[in-house]
């Protein structure tokens, strides 16, 4: 048993990962990577989130962009006319709208 003690005291990882600095540098690595309130885990969360912020600006600004066009199309009294019957069906007064469905078309 003795010997055995005596062969891993001599082993150089085991001299090395015994050494006060180490153990010391270790555990403050550990700390600091997963422990603290500023650790990488935390940082990778945040990381993602502006990530993800990044990408709904960008998707917002193709929007804003698309709604832009369209105000600046609906100025015109025909575009606007246009509009109001495709997506409201609108009509004039001596008119009539009939509605096609198909049956693909159909929500449940």
């Amino acid at each position: 048993m003795i010997t055995y003690l005596k062969k891993i005291s001599e082993n150089k990882y085991f001299k090395f990962f015994t050494n006060l600095y180490v153990i010391t540098s270790l555990l403050f690595l550990f700390w600091m990577l997963f422990m603290d309130t500023n650790s990488m885990i935390f940082h990778k969360e945040l990381n993602n989130e502006i990530r993800d912020l990044t990408e709904q600006r960008n998707k917002l600004k193709i929007e804003i962009e698309k709604d832009k066009k369209l105000i600046k199309d609906l100025n015109d009294i025909d575009n606007y006319e246009k509009f109001a019957r495709e997506n409201f069906y609108m009509k004039k007064d001596d008119e009539e709208i009939y509605i096609i469905e198909y049956k693909d078309t159909i929500k449940n």
